[in-house]
C-alpha cells in the first residue's frame, strides 16, 4: 500500500485568495488532511467568476474538506482553538495581527497545543516597517522591483501576468511548514513561521540585479531581451501563425540555429562572431533570426530547432497549455468532472515521488459541507451540537 508523505498530518487552512489556499493545496495533494476553515458565507474567491465555485477556488482548494467558522464570535474563536489542540498545522494569510487581536493568534494558540506549527503567509512579513502596508500581488510585485524591470525601455512598468508573488509566497510557505514538521520530529516542538511574499520573490531577481551590479548601479526595462542584454539571440521572434522562443546560450547553439536557418556562412560574419558581438548588434541578430521564423509555423520552428539542439518554444495560449499532451500524460493536470461545465482542466501537485502516486484531484467541496464530521471527529461534538453553534453564528 502506497503511504502519501503527510499522511496523518491535520492540517487547519484559514487561507484566502491565492497564497494560503495554494499552500493548502499541497499539503493536500502530499496526503495530508486538509481542512479549509471559512468565513460561514465561504471564503471570498467562491465568489469570483462564475459562483458558487469559481475556477480560480477550484484550482486551489480540491482535495481539502471544508468547515464553516466565524472568527468575529467569541464562541467561533474558542471553536477555533479546541480544533488547534487537535491539529498539527494551522496556516493563514491574513494581514499581520489580524488572528493577534482576536486572541487566537500564532502565541496564543502555541500555547494551548506547543506542537502546533502555526505559519502565516504576508505580504511585507510580520515584523519591520512595512509589515501593516495592504499587500496583494500587484502591491508586492511593485514594492519587490519586479515591475521596474518588467516592460519595454522608456515604457509604464508593468506587472507579470500571473500572481507570481502569491504563488511563490505560497511555495515558500509550503516549505516553511515541511520544514518545521522535521524540526518538530527531532525536538517535540512546534513553531510560530512567518513567510513573507516580498522575501519570497527577491531571488527571482538573480539576473537583473546581476546587470545592475555591473551596469553601476544602472537598469532598465528590456522586454524579452536579456536584463544585462548580454545574450543574443534572445527574444520572442514572430512566426506565420504566433510567435516563438529562441535562446542562445553557447556558441553550439548559435552554430545549430545558423544550420537550422540554412545559413551557416554567418558564423563567418564579423557582427555575429561571438555572443559578446552579437549582443553589440543585438538588432541585426534578431532581424536574421525573424527573417527566418516569420517563414515557418511555431511548430515547424520548434521542430527544426529541437532537431539542431536549439533552446526554442512556441509561445502556447491558455487553450493549447489546458490541451498540452505534455502536461496531460505526465498527470501535471487533470480534467475532472463538473456538474455545470462538463469537464475541467486542474492542475495536479507539481511535487513527484518515484514511488507514491498524487491522490486523485477532486474538486471543492460546498461550504460547510463538512461541518458534522469534522466537529464530530476532532471535537466529539454531536449533530444537536453543531446545531447550535450555527444557531449561535459560531459556525
Amino acid at each position: 500500500m502506497q503511504h502519501q508523505p503527510l499522511a496523518g498530518i491535520t492540517v487547519l487552512d484559514l487561507g484566502q485568495i491565492y497564497n494560503g489556499p495554494y499552500c493548502g493545496y499541497l499539503l493536500a495533494m502530499a496526503g495530508a488532511r486538509v481542512i479549509k476553515v471559512e468565513p460561514p458565507g465561504g471564503e471570498a474567491m467562491r465568489g469570483r467568476g462564475d459562483p458558487p465555485l469559481s475556477y480560480p477556488f477550484m484550482m486551489l482548494n480540491g482535495n481539502k474538506e471544508t468547515v464553516t467558522l466565524n472568527l468575529k464570535s467569541d464562541a467561533g474563536r474558542e471553536v477555533l482553538r479546541d480544533l488547534a489542540r487537535h491539529a498539527d498545522v494551522l496556516l493563514e494569510n491574513f494581514a499581520p495581527g489580524t488572528l493577534d487581536r482576536r486572541g487566537v493568534g500564532g502565541e496564543a494558540l502555541t500555547a494551548i497545543n506547543p506542537r502546533l506549527i502555526y505559519a502565516s503567509g504576508t505580504g511585507f512579513g510580520r515584523t519591520g516597517p512595512h509589515r501593516d502596508y495592504r499587500a496583494m500581488d500587484i502591491t508586492v510585485q511593485a514594492m519587490t522591483g519586479v515591475m521596474a524591470i518588467t516592460g519595454h525601455d522608456g515604457e509604464p512598468p508593468l506587472k507579470a501576468g500571473p500572481a507570481m508573488c502569491d504563488i511563490l509566497g505560497g511555495v515558500h510557505l509550503y516549505a516553511a511548514i515541511t520544514t518545521a514538521l522535521v524540526r518538530r520530529e527531532r525536538t517535540g516542538r512546534g513553531a510560530v513561521l512567518d513567510v513573507a511574499m516580498q522575501d519570497a520573490v527577491f531571488p527571482s531577481l538573480t539576473s537583473a540585479l546581476g546587470a545592475w551590479y555591473v551596469s553601476d548601479g544602472k537598469s532598465r526595462r528590456t522586454g524579452n531581451h536579456h536584463h544585462a542584454s548580454a545574450v543574443a539571440p534572445y527574444n520572442v521572434y514572430a512566426a506565420s501563425d504566433g510567435h516563438v522562443a529562441i535562446i542562445c546560450v553557447r556558441e553550439r547553439h548559435w552554430l545549430g540555429l545558423l544550420d537550422a536557418m540554412g545559413e551557416p556562412e554567418l558564423s563567418d560574419d564579423p557582427r555575429f562572431a561571438d555572443r559578446a558581438t552579437r549582443a553589440l548588434n543585438m538588432a541585426a541578430t534578431d532581424a536574421v533570426v525573424e527573417a527566418w521564423t516569420s517563414t515557418l509555423s511555431k511548430a515547424e520552428v520548434f521542430e527544426v530547432c529541437q532537431q539542431h539542439e536549439v533552446p526554442c518554444a512556441p509561445v502556447q495560449s491558455l487553450a493549447d497549455v489546458l490541451n498540452d499532451t505534455h502536461l496531460l500524460e505526465r498527470g501535471a493536470l487533470s480534467r475532472v468532472a463538473h456538474e455545470r461545465y462538463g469537464e475541467v482542466t486542474l492542475p495536479n501537485t507539481p511535487l513527484r515521488f518515484q514511488d507514491v502516486d498524487p491522490p486523485p484531484v477532486s474538486m471543492p467541496r460546498n461550504t460547510g459541507a463538512d461541518n458534522l464530521k469534522v466537529y464530530g471527529d476532532l471535537l466529539g461534538l454531536s449533530a444537536d451540537e453543531v446545531a447550535s453553534l450555527k444557531n449561535a453564528g459560531a459556525i
